[in-house]
């Protein structure tokens, strides 16, 4: 376990700590994220449960006093964890705790918009954040084009959906590009067609955001012939400081999404940072052993005071039906 630190920006406050029941959705309870977010909530006192997401049923309607189908699970809050392939039934169990007004790290809306990368993109830039030139293309024939906006060859080829590097591509010629948006266009699929930026030197920043702050930050560099950084790929980490505008911006990010808990994605480029990707589940391993900070624990704490915020709301309507 990575030793306690202090987070980025932020000092720890002190306060009363009230037990919650937490439901943690994961799919598999021996992930190093659900271990520590587990070890995490127990060690402050709260019960948790490590519920497998397709294990629970979404019931729509009243039902029959004799159904078989168990009622969901009684809990305060739930940290999801929603892996890409089954992101259509785990915002469907979302959204089922969410009509019973339980507190969530990542609400059902935010976890969709963040998961479709073309939409995320929208977002950020509806918001007036920095991205890499983008442009989304099905069609080969439009591959010149967008090849042009991103500001000519190489460029990076992304599927709309997709973790870890996987379906991530550069492409240095033009044969590649067409070849590639052939067989996505045969799979009714499209690609987003994004600037390379040759200044980052095949490194890009992590940094993850907690409650609005800024908590740990790491840079990480793609091993040698690869230009993916992603840790899984066999990219390298270090910890690194950032100055008050990348925060600044990392949590803009994050803020946009809806997201309270998020692994914001961004790389430094000649005209200052630009946002990559914004990701609502964020692995912790990486991140606690380069940084050494207790990720789990501070996001723990941000379910802790939203609930807080939570019993507050609820005791302020009760006293305005009176």
């Amino acid at each position: 376990m990575p030793p306690a630190a202090w987070a980025l920006n932020s000092p720890k406050a002190c306060c009363i700590i009230v037990t919650m029941r937490i439901a943690l959705l994961s799919r598999n309870a021996r992930l190093y994220s659900t271990r520590r977010l587990a070890q995490a909530a127990r060690s402050r006192g709260h019960p948790l449960t490590i519920i497998d997401t397709l294990h629970i049923p979404v019931q729509v309607g009243m039902g029959s006093k004799t159904s078989p189908i168990e009622p969901l699970p009684s809990v305060d809050a739930i940290i999801p964890r929603i892996g890409t392939s089954i992101t259509f039934y785990g915002l469907a169990v979302v959204r089922q705790f969410e009509a019973k007004g339980v507190v969530t790290t990542a609400t059902s809306e935010a976890i969709a918009c963040s998961r479709d990368k073309l939409h995320s993109l929208q977002i950020m830039n509806s918001n007036g954040l920095p991205i890499p030139n983008t442009t989304v293309v099905s069609d080969p024939d439009d591959a010149l084009k967008a090849i042009q906006t991103a500001g000519g060859l190489p460029v990076i080829l992304k599927l709309i959906r997709g973790t870890q590097g996987r379906g991530v591509f550069l492409a240095r010629e033009m044969h590649t590009v067409t070849s590639v948006l052939r067989t996505v266009h045969r799979a009714s699929e499209q690609m987003l067609v994004q600037e390379y930026i040759r200044e980052s030197r095949a490194s890009d920043i992590r940094v993850i955001v907690v409650g609005n702050r800024c908590v740990a930050a790491m840079q990480r560099t793609a091993s040698h012939g690869d230009f993916r950084s992603n840790l899984h790929r066999g990219g390298t980490a270090r910890p690194i400081t950032l100055d008050e505008n990348t925060r600044r911006l990392a949590a803009q990010a994050a803020r946009a999404h809806g997201l309270a808990v998020a692994g914001v994605d961004l790389l430094f480029s000649d005209r200052g940072p630009l946002l990559l990707e914004v990701n609502s589940s964020p692995g912790l391993e990486g991140i606690e052993m380069t940084t050494g900070i207790d990720v789990a624990e501070e996001i723990v704490r941000h379910l802790e005071q939203e609930e807080r915020m939570a019993k507050h709301r609820r005791k302020q309507q009760r006293k305005r039906r009176r």
